[in-house]
């Protein structure tokens, strides 16, 4: 009889236990419970769509939603018994794809905290960010655990080396469903690092609130709906499908030399796939643009494209109306540490601020999405102790960029004075400053004008690089231009680097001297461009590698200035 009392009270006790977990899950702001649920909801629904390419011919394999939990549960128990725990810091070195999104989201699950670093930073700068971060276990590719024993004061804090072909061999389905670890919205999520556009890559903290604010921003600011097909170039938007229900096809492409993308393999999933949402930099939908053009191949399945990483032209909207079938263009603006901040459509674009872009307004980026603060203060290059209301520019005013909002992270890990140089408080809110110069105009759209340090001061005023190089990069035969200063802030000569199209650059005197006669004399019909008269001109700028997009602008200002210094209007011909 006490024995039967015993069961019946335990089985209550566990019975109360497992309701006080769900309901707490449900509270949780951890952002793998949105596979779980959404496997419960829609468990044949297709999660994952894996291209295989057989003597020519494309196949994919297909994961729904409850196989892509399993597949998830079963990795949280192998990561648990090698040692992976709650809150450590796991490094990842593994390639894009199945094995990536199936990895994070164990980790997610688990509590801990990815570590994601650009591998194509070069190996330097990697190891520095290593060094720096210090995680406590790897989970890598053999050439990761490889690298990871030949520099062993980077990877000195390391104490659990997992190869990825461990973690994802076949093993038998477990009994019972992991438990997804309950979190707050303030517990550490991940450390993503920001792309290094403008200086050293930073890792910036992120909380699964945070997460799951960005999640909520892009479902309802692009009214994305369940049963959606996405194609994400950028490796990091995959992690976001599963909370919105949609579909990720794993695009073809070394996510480390984005420019080198095949257009006819992105276009080709598109149309297998029905993909209606795809992200990627306006660089890659430049080339896939030009290939379907070229062979007359339209995307009609397509609802929606999200450009962003740099000031998407207009050219390329325009020319993307000619390959979609009602579908939208979207232009995104924020950064790693604040992202979505605001947005703006291709349509606005062409039928509104196109004009005022060309003249050299700055790029508009549209209104600040639902709950995101957006101010501009006047430019200053050293740390803020708080919110000045006297420093706040009028609108139409040239500033500096400071955001907040749930979306909007709080420091950058091991960093307090890069934290201190980019983030200010103002009671309980944080703010942070992009680094962008910009103004609000009277309607409350945002405008982009350039980044702050890259401004360029001469003795008659401040040029910005977004406002001066959209006037330029309209002459006949440019790709992009780059304003640099040479000389001292304040005292700065103006010039502007020009990488010509493909196949256009100058082969002799003549040709140099004609295109700079067309940049001088479309300079010379706006005052602002007016004074720029030093030209040079580069096969290929050095760009970032997450976007390729992200022109180095500094690093061209060094290069050329002991050439300025000799001899004004040398011509490099970079390797």
């Amino acid at each position: 009889m006490l024995g039967a009392v015993r069961i019946a009270v335990v089985a209550c006790i566990c019975a109360f236990a497992r309701i006080y977990m769900e309901t707490n899950l449900e509270r949780s702001s951890n952002v793998a419970r949105f596979l779980p649920a959404r496997a419960a909801a829609d468990p044949d629904a297709c999660a994952l769509k894996i291209p295989r390419r057989t003597g020519g011919r494309l196949e994919y394999q297909r994961m729904t939603f409850s196989e892509l939990d399993r597949a998830v549960d079963l990795r949280c128990r192998v990561l648990t018994e090698k040692g992976v725990r709650r809150g450590e810091r796991v490094l990842l070195m593994v390639r894009p794809g199945l094995d990536l999104i199936v990895i994070v989201f164990a980790l997610f699950k688990i509590g801990a905290v990815p570590v994601v670093i650009d591998p194509g930073m070069g190996l330097r700068s990697f190891l520095r960010c290593v060094a720096r971060t210090r995680p406590e276990a790897l989970i890598a590719i053999p050439m990761g655990i490889v690298v990871s024993r030949i520099f062993p004061r980077a990877f000195g804090s390391v104490g659990v080396r997992i190869g990825v072909g461990e973690v994802m061999e076949e093993l038998n389905a477990p009994k019972e469903p992991f438990r997804t670890c309950i979190c707050r919205p303030d517990d550490p999520a991940a450390i993503l690092f920001t792309s290094g556009s403008t200086g050293a890559a930073k890792g910036v903290r992120y909380e699964h609130g945070m997460f799951a604010a960005q999640v909520e921003a892009i479902r309802t600011n692009y009214g994305i709906e369940p049963g959606e097909v996405d194609l994400p170039m950028l490796p990091v938007f995959a992690l976001f499908n599963p909370a919105l229900g949609m579909t990720t096809v794993v695009p073809e492409m070394n996510p480390s030399r984005p420019a080198t993308v095949n257009p006819l393999h992105i276009v080709e999933a598109i149309q297998t796939c029905n993909v209606t949402n795809s992200f990627g930099s306006p660089v890659l939908w430049k080339r896939i643009g030009a290939y379907c053009l070229e062979n007359g191949v339209k995307l009609p399945s397509l609802r929606r494209i999200l450009m962003a990483g740099v000031p998407v032209p207009p050219d390329l909207i325009e020319a993307f109306g000619r390959i979609l079938d009602g579908g939208e263009i979207h232009s995104p603006y924020g950064a790693t540490e604040a992202l979505p901040v605001s947005s703006i459509s291709g349509r606005e674009i062409l039928e509104d601020t196109r004009a005022i872009t060309e003249a050299g307004g700055g790029t508009c980026v549209g209104r600040p999405l639902s709950g995101i603060e957006v101010k501009v203060l006047e430019i200053n290059d050293v740390p803020l102790a708080g919110f000045d209301e006297d420093r706040e520019c009028a609108p139409g005013t040239v500033g500096e960029i400071v955001v907040s909002g749930q979306v909007v992270t709080r420091e950058y890990d091991r960093l307090p004075e890069a934290t201190s140089a980019a983030k200010f408080r103002e009671g309980g809110k944080v703010w942070h400053r992009m680094g962008d110069a910009g103004y609000i105009d009277e309607r409350g759209r945002l405008w982009f004008c350039g980044r702050v340090v890259e401004r360029v001061r001469t003795r008659e005023g401040t040029l910005y690089t977004d406002c001066c190089e959209a006037i330029f990069n309209r002459v006949f035969g440019v790709f992009r231009t780059a304003l640099i200063g040479l000389g001292e802030p304040g005292s700065h000569t103006p010039a502007l680097v020009v990488e010509p199209e493909s196949g256009a650059f100058p082969k002799s005197r003549a040709q140099k001297d004609a295109l700079v006669e067309r940049l001088r004399e479309a300079g010379g019909r706006h005052e602002m461009t007016a004074g720029i008269r030093t030209f040079f001109f580069e096969k290929k700028f050095p760009v970032d590698v997450r976007h390729n997009a992200k022109i180095h602008r500094l690093t061209l200002a060094r290069r050329w200035l002991k050439r300025f210094r000799r001899k004004v209007g040398v011509v490099r011909q970079s390797d």
